[in-house]
């Protein structure tokens, strides 16, 4: 079997490429960097009067092998995902904590109908909690993983794992509540499937659901 000495750039390039998981574009940035750095390598070796395939060999030897380099790769992409989920959860959750009552203006209840059931009430303002909460995650999420990557700490990188966990249990619970209040009011105002800012609101919460599901997914295969 070959060692890793025998294993030429673009082959090397392939199994970093083959086990790294994170953003797509961060990825390929640090691949592209790393093309860069081994073809550097390659033509130092070759200056000094190596054959080229014995200059890649030694590039290659030299920059390491996937064990060596995939934990390091890994981390920052890790990071990035969990950046990319961080921005993406606190603009959805700030725009909810500030709109999101105009999807109900001009609801039964909110002109002179009867008041929603306490059941009612208490989940909307514990969707309105989960929200806020989820907000303070992601914004301790993108301040620890500025911290952490100028420090290099390994106890922030830690903690900003734990953090990403506990905004991706935050957005779990903010979709299964929002469904939820969702189908109640349906159930509570028959208009609410054919009234304008209800429908915009479900349209425009839709699409971030699903950037937020992308940004999720991605963050736990980086840092499975």
């Amino acid at each position: 079997m070959r060692g890793y000495q025998d294993v030429l750039v673009e082959q090397r390039l392939g199994e970093l490429a083959g086990r790294l998981r994170g953003p797509a574009r961060l990825k390929a940035d640090l691949l592209t960097e790393a093309r860069h750095a081994l073809q550097d390598a390659v033509e130092a070796y070759r200056e000094g009067g190596l054959p080229p395939a014995e200059a890649e060999r030694r590039a290659v030897a030299e920059f390491g092998s996937p064990t060596q380099l995939v934990p390091g790769y890994q981390a920052e992409l890790a990071a990035g995902a969990l950046r990319g989920l961080a921005l993406r959860a606190l603009a959805v959750a700030v725009v909810l904590l500030v709109g999101g009552d105009l999807t109900w203006q001009g609801s039964s209840w909110s002109v002179d109908g009867p008041r929603p059931p306490e059941g009612y009430l208490l989940l909307s303002a514990s969707l309105h909690g989960i929200w806020a909460l989820v907000a303070d995650l992601a914004l301790a999420a993108l301040l620890l993983g500025f911290l952490a990557s100028r420090y290099g700490s390994s106890r922030l990188d830690r903690l900003a794992r734990a953090l990403g966990y506990g905004l991706t249990g935050g957005l779990a619970g903010g979709a299964l509540a929002g469904t939820a209040l969702f189908g109640w009011s349906v159930g509570l105002w028959e208009a609410a499937l054919t009234w304008p800012p209800m429908i915009i609101g479900a349209v425009l919460i839709g699409a971030s659901w699903f950037a937020l599901a992308r940004a999720t997914r991605c963050w736990l295969l980086s840092t499975s």
